[in-house]
């Protein structure tokens, strides 16, 4: 059995992708409280880690959760504006909607988390599917569809 890591060698070698999985799911305003989260959540919970965890899914797994309570928090409350938007003219308008982290964002949330988790982060349908708690062949298709709907709506993706 190896011995586990120090957790600030966890959090050296894994918080970047933590951050960009943060920062995919919620935007950047939102990620950086979201990564702090999961790092003290997991600060936590490492000493019970068994040692031959795969760290970076378990970490993904708290940033989703944490993810996702920020979420329903935003949800919850109201966005104050000075002014409405003016509309755009049809001249104005590019059809292609180049800006990746919105596009995302525009995704339902199945669709989003198994694009972020398996395609940003590298994980394989099999952990996206328990991150999510939902079959491999699940995550494959939502990551499709979602896929599908990038390419169809906003032009991102040849």
């Amino acid at each position: 059995m190896s011995a586990k890591q120090p957790f600030d060698s966890v959090v050296t070698t894994h918080g970047p992708t933590i951050l960009r999985v943060c920062r995919a799911v919620l935007g950047p305003v939102d990620a950086d409280d979201a990564w702090s989260d999961t790092f003290l959540a997991a600060l936590q919970a490492y000493p019970k880690l068994p040692p031959d965890a795969n760290v970076e899914a378990w970490l993904v797994t708290i940033a989703h959760r944490k993810a996702i309570d920020l979420l329903r928090k935003a949800a919850r409350q109201a966005i104050p504006v000075a002014e409405l938007p003016a509309v755009p003219s049809a001249a104005d308008v590019d059809h292609r909607d180049l800006d990746l982290q919105r596009a995302l964002a525009e995704l339902p949330d199945k669709q989003r988390f198994c694009l972020v988790y398996h395609y940003l982060v590298g994980l394989p349908y099999a952990e996206v599917a328990e991150i999510l708690g939902g079959t491999q062949t699940a995550a494959r298709r939502a990551a499709a569809d979602g896929i599908a709907k990038l390419r169809t709506t906003k032009g991102l993706i040849p």
